[in-house]
């Protein structure tokens, strides 16, 4: 919502980004609830109705309280704010990391898409004076350069030896 034309103007790459998110996710919840038991299903549908009802309590609040800078605040404090706890749930898994030693549940591709985007998305709320676009995503940057380095150290442990190789037996 931060991005809309009604709340910050000349933010139409942020709405577009957003939109395009948003879209991809209702799909991947869409195949979810195609192949999930019902006990999972509910789970999400509760966990998407109290989305629902904050991202509503957002905008009705944004829309009809406030009007100008105080919505953008608003919005950008809002948006923050979640940002923050998305790329935050990854602490979880970088614990898990940590714990076993493997990376087993981490995927390399997440972790450095999550640095590319954050990094690049930090460097536009920096060149365009966005706190809302910059900080979060700076976070996101950190978060995505520790996930690398995890990997990096994480990466070939728990892993079983590998054989010799054919030379080596032959010449035993």
């Amino acid at each position: 919502m931060y991005g809309l034309p009604f709340v910050s103007e000349h933010n139409i790459l942020v709405s577009t980004i957003n939109g395009t998110g948003a879209g991809i996710e209702i799909i991947y919840l869409l195949i979810f609830f195609f192949y999930a038991g019902n006990r999972e299903k509910i789970r999400i549908l509760e966990l998407f109705t109290l989305v629902l009802s904050v991202f509503g309590f957002v905008v009705f609040g944004s829309l009809f309280a406030l009007n100008g800078h105080g919505r953008k605040v608003f919005c950008g404090l809002a948006a923050t704010i979640f940002s923050i706890m998305m790329y935050g749930s990854h602490l979880s898994i970088m614990r898990m990391v940590i714990r076993t030693k493997s990376v087993e549940f981490m995927p390399c591709f997440l972790s450095l898409f999550v640095f590319l985007s954050g990094t690049s998305w930090f460097v536009f709320g920096l060149l365009g004076k966005d706190p809302f676009v910059a900080v979060p995503n700076g976070f996101a940057c950190a978060l995505g350069t520790i996930q690398l380095i995890l990997y990096a150290i994480y990466r070939n442990k728990g892993e079983p030896p590998q054989p010799a190789a054919v030379a080596d037996v032959e010449q035993g």
